[in-house]
């Protein structure tokens, strides 16, 4: 076998038809070909499957366990395999703590530097913070109260885990009685150690007196306390600390911050996190359009709906409330909307007095109280914190939102992190700053020799890892961007920039698509990387659509000719210009211009009504006013991270659900929408899953397997048996099978080793017991038929008018190739967008209707994104409206009226550039869109 190639023989994973096949290595080779045509089944699941399991197979059964199943592909056999390394679209983390800069380590970097070279402001004074001697400590304490209890502690440990047993042993022989553990004070004597698995912080009492004239003893009990905790003593008075430092402390105030180490800038720390929200940097706070959604309405007409269902009953919270309004004399039968902002908040937060009232037991004995009352919002926030209840709890949480932190606004940090800058930066606002920001700002830097000399390796990694993100295209992401809120395509790249900083060689990548959501003035930066993560020595195979990336590969391989059944073979296979010639492939058809989507002879005009968003600011938008024509084919573009998904989907999308009275929507900031009245339906197509269980399929999603199970429920069998079409789910108890619960699988725990799935040997895999697989439609059983892919269900079910209506639009979206019980965890963010879309498709068009789409050609090729334009189009003749977010020419070119958004991303961006038919925004020469559009009008693709 030559060393350079990988050689796959017999690979039938999915639909893969007993491939054999040789893929260069050490070269950049693209896998395309039609949705479900096999390339996805054969890059990851054969290819990098194997390759993932050989190198689990080398390790301990122990370490097995923590990996997880690792199941043989169907394939005879596989020569010339690397270590395999995927970067997929699917590992964007929901972390609230997760953020860009976590991520990419270039915080933990970050944090590094601040501890080596940081220099600690006083908040107060603004003044560098220095370190405090002995008489500055004395001189402190002896400004407080004659007679004030003081005791003086020495903090020798903080959130630490062990027993701890040496230390306490050496605390005692050196004489010291009691520390304060925990918060809690101890006798040295009865104690012998601590939980090993627990956090400890301790403080050790040096000195108990009163404070006098006595000046020598505390400044000898300073000292002392200093030396035995490293130049730091705590002094406790009255309820109140104060904490001194030999290291920093502010001389005009006593604001002290501990030493500097990384994990205090850690915002999952405790030593560094915000005290009120833990470092989440948002809190959970009554949100007010929540809690009085109609303030036309007075508080005795339910106008706050906590109360609504209790006004005026003998309940304890009602009657405290009415207390409250009485001691006040706020009227409860004015609308809310009249009350004044002094009302509002004596309703919100409580009494600022305590109040005197009468209340009345069930008895009919009556009780005085005196005591300060709390207002609706204080008294949901507590009580959302303290039950244990989870019913209660979600009837509390119906009335919050998140809100920025009220102590740190959002910052995360405590004040002792956010007090140390660098270069006049703390570590937050740097994080605030752009990938493109920072980088400026690292040439900018200005430091002296010494600390030149200590960062010196931190700024190196830092500026390597900044230019790994702005070289595939991110440069205009925050470091405090939640890692949450990226899109697959940034997610991917993200991961794709932080592999090309390992410098790896040797090494399989294997990644999908990693071009979505990239402007095609973006793609060039993207395909240098990768050519540069090959030219390190590795093998790239990508998953991929885009035409750039194709041409720019040095291998290509098609997979096809069709979808499902109709793919799963290699159609073409070597460099882009022999693919381009193969007159067997599809993707060489499109490549040489041979086939192409074709341009529309005219727009359309619309119905001369609009929606228009007036002053819009959220995020990176900079006060923009936009009209959205309707009636049309809609496509806003722009560069990455211009500011579309924040029009798009944050103002105008979220303003008209909000309108339409889903209050718990939020809409982005915007002065107002106008045109609302236009719209009474808006269907939000994102590629969020259709299901996050296995028993998610398209056929539940769509509610085609309703029909079919009601025309099981006709057939003559099952009428004598008495089935009706509950037996013909595999959800409830009847017609599953109860081994397996309808799953067709069971796991296996295998203890230490990992679990095994294998088919239910009751069904054999087939969900339902015999009795109701006995009753068959034409032959085939309920089970044959979720086995069935649309295309042959729509054949099968050719006379029953209403089930294949259903289907059809499966098809029409180019999801033809899908089996109707597929699970929907298997299903791509594409493939489920265009399941939801179907689902639409099935209804009436009320000519009133906005759909709205974020980039739906993902996962889509040439071929299929030609298909989706048909269905697209049909809405609009139909007389709805389609808002699409695309990057992708043929959906631009094809588009009635484009937005185009930039000019750059980021702080740079958030403008309309230009706004107008495809051949205006072509004329535009400050558009990158235009001048790109205006290639393909032209026919220079």
């Amino acid at each position: 076998m030559e060393n350079d190639k990988i050689v796959i023989k017999g690979a039938r994973e999915n639909n893969l038809k007993n491939i054999d096949i040789e893929i260069p290595r050490n070269q950049f080779v693209i896998m395309t070909g039609v949705s479900g045509s096999g390339k996805t089944s054969l890059a990851f699941d054969t290819i990098y499957a194997e390759g993932q399991r050989r190198y689990m197979e080398s390790l301990s059964a122990y370490a097995r366990q923590f990996l997880g199943n690792s199941e043989k592909p169907d394939v005879d056999s596989i020569e010339g395999l690397s270590p395999a390394i995927s970067i997929d679209q699917k590992t964007t983390s929901n972390n609230p703590r997760s953020t860009v800069g976590t991520v990419t380590e270039i915080y933990d970097y970050l944090r590094l530097l601040y501890a080596r070279i940081g220099v600690p402001y006083c908040p107060t004074h603004n003044e560098p913070i220095e370190s405090q001697t002995i008489k500055q400590m004395v001189d402190r304490v002896m400004e407080l109260e004659d007679k004030t209890r003081l005791m003086i502690l020495a903090p020798i440990l903080k959130d630490k885990k062990g027993t701890h047993k040496d230390l306490l042993d050496k605390l005692k022989k050196e004489g010291y009685v009691r520390i304060r553990h925990n918060g809690d004070m101890v006798l040295l004597e009865e104690t012998e150690g601590f939980d090993k698995n627990k956090k400890h912080t301790i403080d050790v009492v040096v000195d108990r007196i009163v404070k006098g004239s006595d000046r020598a003893r505390i400044a000898d009990s300073l000292e002392a306390a200093l030396k035995l905790g490293k130049g730091m003593a705590l002094v406790a008075y009255n309820d109140e600390e104060i904490l001194f430092s030999q290291n920093y402390s502010c001389k005009y105030c006593g604001f002290s911050v501990p030493t500097l180490e990384p994990r205090l800038f850690s915002f999952n720390a405790p030593l560094g996190a915000c005290p009120s929200c833990k470092g989440l940097g948002i809190t959970q706070k009554v949100n007010l359009d929540f809690l009085i959604p109609d303030r036309k309405k007075s508080i005795r007409q339910g106008g706050i709906v906590y109360y609504k269902n209790i006004i005026a009953k003998e309940n304890l919270e009602w009657l405290k409330f009415k207390a409250l309004c009485d001691h006040y004399k706020i009227d409860i039968d004015k609308p809310i909307e009249k009350l004044t902002k002094k009302e509002m908040d004596i309703i919100c937060f409580g009494s600022t007095e305590p109040i005197d009232y009468q209340l009345e037991s069930k008895s009919g004995t009556s009780f005085r109280k005196v005591e300060f009352i709390e207002g609706v919002c204080t008294l949901i926030e507590r009580r959302f914190m303290e039950t244990t209840s989870q019913m209660s709890r979600e009837w509390y949480a119906t009335f919050l939102s998140e809100a920025p932190c009220p102590v740190c606004g959002g910052k995360r940090l405590n004040e002792q992190a956010l007090s140390v800058r660098v270069c006049g930066l703390n570590i937050f606002e740097w994080t605030q700053m752009s990938v493109k920001q920072s980088l400026v700002f690292l040439g900018q830097m200005q430091l002296n020799k010494q600390q030149q000399e200590i960062a010196r390796l931190i700024l190196k990694e830092i500026r390597e890892r900044l230019q790994f993100l702005s070289d595939v295209g991110l440069d205009y992401l925050t470091l405090d961007r939640l890692a949450g809120t990226l899109s697959g395509g940034e997610a991917q790249r993200i991961r794709l920039a932080t592999q090309i900083g390992s410098h790896l060689s040797g090494v399989l990548y294997v990644l999908d698509e990693p071009s979505i959501g990239l402007h095609q003035r973006d793609n060039d930066r993207l395909i240098a990387s990768l050519k540069a993560m090959r030219d390190l020595g590795n093998s790239l195979i990508v998953v991929e659509h885009d035409e750039d990336t194709m041409r720019a590969s040095d291998y290509l391989i098609d997979i096809g000719p069709g979808a499902g059944i109709h793919g799963g073979e290699v159609v073409a296979a070597g460099t882009p210009a022999e693919v381009m010639e193969n007159p067997d492939s599809i993707t060489g058809a499109y490549l040489s211009g041979r086939k192409q989507i074709a341009i529309p002879e005219t727009r359309k005009k619309g119905n001369g009504l609009c929606l228009e968003v007036v002053g819009a600011c959220e995020n990176n938008l900079k006060d923009v006013t936009v009209k959205f024509p309707l009636g049309k084919l809609i496509v806003v573009t722009g560069v990455s991270g211009s500011g579309k998904s924040s029009l798009v989907n944050e103002v105008l999308s979220k303003g008209i659900q909000h309108s339409l009275g889903r209050m718990k929507v939020l809409p982005g900031k915007c002065k107002k929408i106008k045109g609302l009245q236009h719209i009474d339906k808006i269907i939000d197509i994102s590629q969020d899953p259709i299901g996050r269980t296995p028993r998610s399929n398209p056929a539940t999603y769509t509610g085609v397997f309703d029909d079919i199970r009601d025309l099981f429920a006709q057939t003559a069998e099952a009428k004598i048996r008495g089935f009706d079409k509950g037996r013909f789910s595999f959800n409830v108890k009847g017609g599953r099978c109860e081994a397996c619960q309808g799953d067709g699988i069971l796991r296996i725990s295998m203890h230490f080793l990992p679990d095994v799935y294998v088919p239910c040997d009751q069904c054999e895999g087939r969900r339902y017991n015999e009795e109701t697989l006995a009753c068959t439609y034409k032959g085939k059983s309920i089970y044959d038929v979720l086995e069935m892919s649309v295309e042959e269900a729509i054949d099968f079910f050719h006379n029953v008018h209403k089930i294949r209506h259903r289907l059809q639009t499966l098809k029409d979206v180019g999801l033809g190739y899908v089996k109707l019980g597929q699970s929907a965890t298997t299903l791509s963010g594409g493939e489920a967008q265009r399941v939801k879309l179907a689902s639409e498709l099935q209804r009436k068009a009320t000519g009133k209707t906005l759909f709205v789409l974020d980039e739906p050609t993902t996962g889509l090729h040439t071929s299929d994104v030609a298909k989706l334009l048909e269905v697209l189009q049909r809405i609009v003749d139909n007389g709805d409206t389609v808002l699409v977010i695309e990057h992708n020419l043929d959906i631009i070119k094809c588009a009635d009226w484009i937005i185009d958004i930039g000019p750059e991303g980021g702080d740079e961006g958030g403008q309309i550039m230009v706004s107008g038919t495809p051949e205006q925004v072509a004329a535009c020469e400050h558009s990158y869109t235009g001048i790109y559009l205006k290639r393909v009008l032209e026919g220079k693709r």
